[in-house]
């Protein structure tokens, strides 16, 4: 069972939960995902299954879009709604306030990861020394906000409004600590008080698979399940080079090859996509001096029928 399975993942479980439901549905040891949602957000999750784990990595770039609740008036120890929540004193932000805010995180920016994180400190788990009571402070990191918009705003509540905002950032970036900084920088606080995924690179939420359906398909067979997947380079954001038949053999056994005429230019410090002549992947490489040598081979190598007489 090889392929990429775009899960819809709902809120409650944890990404290994959904990776663990998977790998027994579809009886398949090598599951993994493409980047973890906590338990309280829901949204696009990838699951790798087979063979398509061995390509997880060139995932971990991809771009996230998020859909995001922020409340202000409060601040939270999690940066979140399951954290011990804080009023602030002072009058609430405005709609106009928070918009003209955001000129502030659009681009590439320093942000502070929240102390409640999976981040390591001294080999241990900042959020673990966060529940044991020790103070936590974590370098700043560079992450992009390639797109910030508010959605909608509601202030029913007037000393406590909320913002759906919608959030397209570079890998690693912490929703939770733009909904903290954005409070902190309209004079007030504020924490994220939900959270979807609706995109992970070029999958969908539109186009993801909910749990129940997966369990459905587990229940009517192998073929079922096998009928949700993708390709096992289903989104890969690589060039592709299409090699001929005859060096087909050469990649399964893991051999560099020429490069084909007429490929044109290829970049020496990027995985490149090698294909056979009906567009199967064969092997991610790179360009080593004038030849084209296999990383990860995800074709099987050729065997050599013995004939006795």
């Amino acid at each position: 069972m090889d392929g990429v399975l775009v899960v819809a993942k709902p809120i409650g479980p944890t990404s290994h939960d959904v990776v663990g439901l998977v790998r027994r549905l579809s009886a398949t040891k090598r599951v993994g995902h493409g980047g973890t949602l906590d338990p309280f957000a829901s949204g696009v999750l990838p699951v790798f299954l087979g063979r398509a784990t061995r390509l997880v990595e060139y995932h971990l770039g991809d771009r996230k879009r998020y859909r995001a609740t922020v409340c202000f008036g409060a601040s939270s120890t999690t940066d979140d709604l399951e954290g011990a929540l804080s009023r602030v004193a002072g009058p609430a932000p405005t709609r106009a306030a928070v918009e003209t805010a955001f000129d502030r995180f659009r681009g590439e920016i320093e942000q502070r990861p929240p102390a409640y994180s999976a981040i390591k400190v001294a080999g241990r788990r900042a959020y673990a020394l966060a529940r044991a009571g020790q103070a936590v402070e974590l370098a700043l990191r560079t992450v992009t906000i390639h797109a910030l918009e508010l959605g909608s705003w509601d202030d029913t509540m007037p000393d406590e409004p909320v913002a759906i905002i919608d959030v397209e950032c570079s890998a690693g970036t912490y929703v939770r600590s733009l909904a903290r900084d954005l409070g902190e920088a309209v004079g007030s606080a504020a924490y994220l008080g939900a959270l979807t995924r609706t995109a992970s690179g070029p999958f969908t939420l539109d186009a993801a698979v909910s749990l129940d359906d997966i369990r459905a398909a587990a229940a009517e067979g192998p073929a079922a399940i096998f009928a949700h997947l993708r390709p096992i380079d289903a989104g890969l954001d690589l060039p592709t080079v299409a090699v001929p038949e005859m060096d087909v053999a050469a990649i399964g056994q893991g051999k560099a090859i020429g490069v084909p005429p007429g490929t044109g230019s290829i970049p020496p410090d990027r995985p490149v996509r090698l294909v056979d002549q009906t567009g199967r992947l064969l092997a991610i490489a790179r360009l080593v001096g004038t030849k084209l040598a296999p990383d990860k081979v995800l074709v099987d190598a050729p065997t050599t029928a013995v004939v006795r007489g």
